[in-house]
């Protein structure tokens, strides 16, 4: 081939160009204009900026907004107009993400700064200056010695740490003005491909806030959302305590040989959250009857519920556990999305008429025999396979699946004789003071193992339903959250760590033909920032053996 061209799959046509061409260059000598809703660009399906040159052979496709890819770029940028916002308005003050709260990114506030309100209505102004300039996002490549050096003269030790462990001589950096930021992702062309956002006081700091993927012109109604912001409160008190809340700090400790602390005292934590739990349910006796619990996807429902049975047998109370997963129809039978895809997150995926039998039979203190389903065969397992189970006197029942908080589900129950519980895992891990880990990426990369290992699913096959997942957990069970009597972070600290053992060989198995590969690329990127735990650390009681094997508990 010649190397001074580039052949170039674009929309069904195969382009020869002069190699090295960039993809905004490319797309004007073809398209002309390129719309302010095309945000990055896959090439041989990796993410990259509209800027990349180009080489080789390369198939090309478009990121717009709206896509799922999409997504991500647009916050990412929106993101980066904040911090250049408030570090030229408020350069003395120190911005740290937290949470995200709906469709909102939570920040605290260090040093010396205005009233919330004030600081709010002027960094929105700002930004708006900054979106109407069209100001390019520019990346650069600069040696670790120069990122180094920056970060040292503007004080940002988490980037430092987290530099630290790169392997790479070389880093990209990121701005759109003064404020230079460490790239883990492709940006958006210009400020003004970000047209909407907004800046606003919550508790004590700022939220700014996105549209949805659904409509870039408008922003959602905030609606607050106090259990959740509670619960991630409480998980960044805990990782103060810690001393572990970015990625830099977790990779220093675990090279200092503290590894094992961090382990014993995250799980001392969740088992101290757990026996709080047990408590309250005792206080609530005898009156209830049906504990609930519910989450989404790989939030570890099934290992919490055995470990709270614990906790309440030492309060004298015995709980016996119904699986929803057991529930289950035949996956032949499973309902359909509006895609057509099998949609194993909604209600009617499971046998609701059986199970409202067997829930009204067992508060009834009658036996039943409960099913087993076969998540590697998609089928019900035959009835000669299926468990008695009795609720006696001095027991109640408990329920663990995605649907636990949904009223349909035990409408026949009074709800003073249910205590609901809410689970998931709620990272409040950051890369650093700028950038965050996706919440839900925590949980994604649990499934990847726990499938691979115990349920006869590759990653392919998990990236490829993952959509589908945070759609049904969309409709399904974050509409429930707030009715929870309590929820529980299962999110533990130092889990990347671990996981990244067993993902990475996973994930290297996605073929680069696959769509699910820019995913992959992606999250295989995100768990090189860690330095690795091994998995024999972790005890055979916690929560992390669900995903990865090795518990005492049986499954």
């Amino acid at each position: 081939m010649n190397n001074n061209k580039v052949e170039i799959r674009y929309c069904g046509t195969v382009h020869r160009v002069e190699s090295g061409i960039r993809i905004d260059d490319f797309l004007r000598s073809i398209n002309g204009e390129i719309s302010d809703t095309v945000l990055s660009a896959l090439v041989n399906r990796r993410q990259v900026m509209l800027d990349f040159p180009l080489r080789g052979e390369v198939d090309l496709e478009l990121v717009s907004f709206g896509d799922r890819e999409g997504e991500s770029v647009y916050k990412r940028s929106v993101c980066l107009i904040f911090y250049e916002a408030c570090y030229q308005l408020y350069p003395g003050v120190r911005t740290v993400i937290g949470q995200s709260l709906g469709n909102c990114y939570h920040y605290q506030l260090r040093g010396e700064h205005p009233e919330l309100e004030e600081m709010a209505a002027a960094i929105e102004n700002k930004m708006v200056e900054l979106f109407r300039e069209k100001r390019p996002f520019r990346r650069e490549t600069v040696t670790i010695e120069e990122a180094e050096k920056h970060c040292r003269e503007r004080g940002c030790d988490d980037k430092l740490q987290l530099l630290a462990t790169r392997r790479s001589s070389t880093v990209h950096t990121i701005s759109c003005g003064d404020f230079v930021d460490l790239a883990y992702g492709p940006c958006a062309p210009h400020t003004g491909c970000c047209p909407t956002f907004g800046v606003m006081p919550f508790e004590d700091g700022l939220l700014l806030r996105f549209p949805r993927r659904a409509d870039r012109n408008h922003l959602p109604h905030f609606t607050p959302r106090q259990l959740l912001y509670n619960t991630y409160v409480e998980a960044r008190r805990w990782q103060e305590l810690l001393g572990v809340q970015n990625v830099g700090q977790l990779n220093q400790l675990c090279l200092d040989g503290g590894s094992g602390h961090i382990i014993r005292i995250a799980e001392g934590l969740h088992e101290k959250k757990i026996a709080q739990i047990a408590d309250e349910i005792l206080s609530r006796s005898p009156r209830i009857r049906l504990v609930t619990i519910a989450g989404p996807s790989s939030s570890g429902k099934t290992t919490f519920a055995k470990r709270l049975g614990i906790q309440l047998w030492v309060n004298g109370i015995d709980m016996i556990t119904l699986s929803l997963d057991n529930y289950y129809v035949n996956r032949d039978d499973t309902p359909r999305d509006e895609q057509g895809r099998l949609d194993f997150e909604s209600l009617e995926a499971i046998d609701l008429e059986l199970f409202h039998r067997h829930l009204a039979d067992l508060l009834a203190g009658r036996e039943v025999l409960t099913p087993r389903f076969d998540f590697v065969t998609g089928r019900r397992s035959p009835e000669i396979d299926w468990v008695p189970l009795q609720l006696e006197d001095h027991q109640v029942l408990s329920i663990e699946g995605i649907h636990g908080l949904n009223d349909r589900l035990t409408k026949t129950v009074p709800r003073n004789q249910k205590y609901r519980i809410f689970i998931s895992a709620l990272s409040q891990l950051a890369i650093d003071d700028h950038n965050r880990i996706f919440t839900a990426d925590a949980r994604l990369v649990r499934r990847i193992v726990r499938d691979n290992l115990f349920r006869g699913f590759n990653a392919e096959r998990t990236l490829d339903l993952w959509e589908t997942v945070r759609r049904g957990e969309g409709k399904w069970i974050f509409p429930f959250q707030e009715q929870a009597d309590v929820m529980f972070n299962s999110a533990l600290v130092y889990e990347p760590a671990v996981l990244k053992v067993f993902a990475e060989r996973f994930l290297l198995h996605v073929p680069k033909t696959n769509p699910a590969y820019t995913e992959a690329f992606r999250l295989l990127k995100h768990l090189s920032m860690f330095v690795p735990i091994f998995p024999d650390e972790v005890p055979q009681t916690y929560i992390l053996r669900e995903f990865i094997g090795g518990s005492t508990f049986k499954y």
